[in-house]
């Protein structure tokens, strides 16, 4: 073989452990040889209510009249003590009935507060706004369609009886009332990220990014997200992580969460998360030079981050090589079939469309929206302002 074909193959052999690395192997050593244990020891025991920290619990809202009556329920129906609570919800500008749904409830309970902004703002800046209106210790960051079990606060707050403890993750469960569309795909998705997120807390007291739906965590250590910044979970958790505080990952936190249906809105949802990732890998790659710290990076993130690019090189460098050895005419025919994959998926149908054909053509969306977001983020980023996904009861797939 001469220097070129070599070169391809140098390509081919690490893009491949690229992907393979991000969407299995790392999964699979840290479910199945982290070591299940007591990730905290210091945490507030039932009995200890009337010593449990004041809390301010903070959402953003853009139309969201379909699940907030159901969200301000949940969130007022709480083992935890209402006296320590404080609910403030930020409508961004809503032109439906956001506003009024939380003056009804503020009525009854005068420990809800609406701040209503007059123009788009954006999730990251009603949060940054929010956050300057209490001085409790503790904050839970939650969307408008997240709700909450009767423990799922308590269970979160419980951690923070431990100084050295920053930041607290609720394990939220996607469901959908119907399995069609891409339900299936992105609930399995969830709950393998769940697991990951899980080994990684028992085993280094860190996660690779809270979930942006519900997690707690001490004021001193919100950081206000930039302006134009995209992902700000993840910049918030990546900013403890950088301070070295830990953040853990609490899996009898359980909330749920309404899983999008809709293949086209959840592309638009994975360009805008595509956009945060590069922005967050600019501001914290410095982390990926730490111990445990870059490794659970680099594997569960920034291997994941690059996956378009390795698809693509993977081909290319298939179809070169396929012309000297028939192992690689089947990598080539193979990952042909797997990029074609959406095309097939049409074929079949879009309701109860849980074959394989279907995740695959799932992965390669997902990857197709990570490579535009990067081009987005390339390009520059004017605004952060969004439309939210349409939630599945205005979704007509």
């Amino acid at each position: 073989m001469n220097l070129i074909s070599l070169f391809f193959i140098f390509l081919f052999v690490v893009s491949a452990l690229g992907i393979l690395h991000t969407y299995f192997f790392y999964p699979a050593w840290m479910m199945l040889f982290t070591t299940k244990k007591n990730q905290n020891e210091k945490v507030y025991e039932e009995s200890e209510k009337d010593n449990l920290p004041s809390v301010a619990i903070l959402f953003a809202a853009y139309n969201e009249e379909s699940v907030l009556d159901a969200k301000l329920k949940s969130t007022f129906n709480t083992s935890y003590p209402i006296d320590k609570l404080s609910v403030y919800v930020g409508s961004d500008a809503s032109t439906d009935r956001t506003n009024e749904i939380v003056k009804q409830y503020a009525e009854k309970y005068p420990q809800l507060k609406l701040i209503e902004f007059p123009g788009r703002t954006g999730k990251a800046g009603i949060i940054n706004k929010l956050a300057e209106q209490t001085d409790t210790e503790l904050f839970i960051l939650t969307d408008a369609n997240v709700l909450f079990f009767e423990n799922t606060i308590f269970e979160l707050v419980k951690h923070f009886k431990n100084k050295d403890l920053a930041q607290v993750a609720a394990n939220i469960i996607k469901v959908s009332p119907s399995k069609q569309g891409i339900a299936s795909q992105e609930m399995n998705y969830i709950q393998v990220e769940n697991k990951i997120k899980y080994a990684e807390s028992l085993r280094w007291k860190i996660i690779m990014g809270a979930e942006g739906g519900c997690y707690a965590i001490r004021k001193e250590f919100f950081a206000p997200v930039p302006k134009n910044f995209f992902m700000d979970d993840f910049y918030i958790t990546m900013n403890v992580i950088e301070k070295n505080k830990q953040v853990l990952f609490e899996p009898n936190a359980i909330c749920n969460e309404d899983v999008p249906t809709s293949s086209d809105e959840e592309f638009k949802r994975k360009v805008r998360i595509s956009i945060g990732n590069f922005q967050n890998l600019m501001r914290y790659k410095a982390l990926l030079l730490k111990p445990n710290v870059g490794f659970a990076f680099l594997s569960h993130k920034l291997l994941r981050w690059l996956t378009p690019f390795f698809l693509i090189i993977t081909f290319v460098s298939s179809f070169f090589l396929s012309w000297f050895h028939n192992l690689f005419f089947f990598f080539f025919i193979a990952e042909l079939f797997l990029l074609l994959s959406p095309a097939f998926s049409g074929l079949f149908g879009k309701k109860n469309s849980r074959g394989p054909i279907h995740y695959a053509s799932h992965f390669i969306k997902m990857n197709l929206a990570l490579l535009k977001g990067f081009f987005v983020w390339l390009k520059g980023v004017e605004s952060n302002v969004w439309q939210p996904t349409k939630r599945n009861e205005d979704s007509s797939n």
